[in-house]
């Protein structure tokens, strides 16, 4: 009877450990379709994401516009005139575009013979041409017979057109130099002395005369003599209203000390005084002079300098 015994302990004893050990393979077995289950169930949905973006992507490029887009100019100033805005048009190649990745880098190509603008960019919209840039804004007009053009502040030439709109100041007498190519700078210090103080009567107008400007008055500024290269004791620069009037300025701004003239803020004073008092640069007189030190004038503001 005990060894009986003994051998159903056993054989309980090993059927238990094989029903635990086939529970434990079950259980392995189990694990492992769940993690082969959870893998192919990532693949499907990895291929199904493949899938539709795929479908997307083709849906997107099947529903992108084809056509054209119009050329839209952005913040264009004020004074920019109709003519203006038509030139840079036809320079861009016309008033649509097809919508393209190519587009923009065409359409500012085009846009780099225009020596108007500066600082291009175009961009291309589901449905228009961009462009974005900054307008070279001219000031001073030089007329050489054959060869007429504007400088910019920055002395950048422009080529001519007709631009009633805007005061523009001639500047006669410039030294000679070959003809400069528009978009270029012409260097000169006569010229660039003349701008300075077409710049420096622009803003004293701003802020004295604005309804009257008193630079609307200037015909032109002769810079023959400067530096007093034919005569040193006559006024470099010499300006000249439209009503025949001679303004004899000087010489260029800030070199007045060189030659114990006038201040420029002086010069500037007498000048604006004499415009208000008359109403007028010929009404009381053919010639003002300005470089004359003698002259005790107010001082107008420092912030102009």
């Amino acid at each position: 009877m005990a060894r009986k015994k003994q051998r159903a302990g056993v054989q309980e004893r090993i059927s238990s450990w094989w029903q635990t050990r086939t529970r434990r393979q079950a259980e392995v077995r189990k694990q492992k379709a769940f993690t082969a289950l959870k893998v192919v169930v990532v693949m499907c949905f990895l291929a199904a994401t493949s899938a539709f973006l795929r479908y997307a992507e083709g849906y997107v490029r099947q529903t992108r516009p084809t056509g054209e887009g119009a050329l839209v100019l952005l913040d264009v100033p004020e004074w920019v005139n109709w003519n203006l805005k038509a030139r840079v048009v036809a320079a861009a190649g016309g008033n649509h575009f097809p919508i393209r990745e190519d587009t923009a880098q065409v359409v500012a190509r085009n846009l780099d013979s225009v020596s108007w603008l500066d600082d291009i960019e175009v961009q291309v919209t589901y449905d228009a041409v961009q462009v974005k840039a900054k307008w070279r804004k001219p000031i001073a007009l030089l007329d050489r017979g054959p060869s007429r053009f504007y400088v910019d502040e920055d002395l950048c030439v422009l080529d001519y057109m007709p631009m009633d709109n805007l005061t523009i100041v001639e500047v006669k007498e410039v030294a000679q130099g070959l003809p400069p190519a528009p978009g270029s700078i012409f260097d000169r210090e006569d010229l660039a002395a003349a701008v300075k103080l077409i710049i420096l009567l622009a803003r004293m107008d701003a802020e004295i005369a604005p309804r009257n400007p008193l630079l609307d008055q200037i015909a032109y500024i002769d810079v023959s003599n400067f530096k007093g290269h034919k005569n040193r004791h006559e006024p470099h620069l010499v300006l000249y209203s439209r009503d025949g009037a001679q303004i004899e300025w000087g010489a260029e701004i800030g070199e007045w000390g060189k030659y114990l003239e006038a201040k420029d803020e002086q010069k500037l004073a007498k000048l604006y005084t004499y415009y208000k008092e008359y109403g007028s640069l010929r009404a009381g007189g053919k010639y003002i002079n300005l470089y004359d030190p003698q002259d005790k004038v107010p001082q107008p503001i420092d912030h102009y300098w």
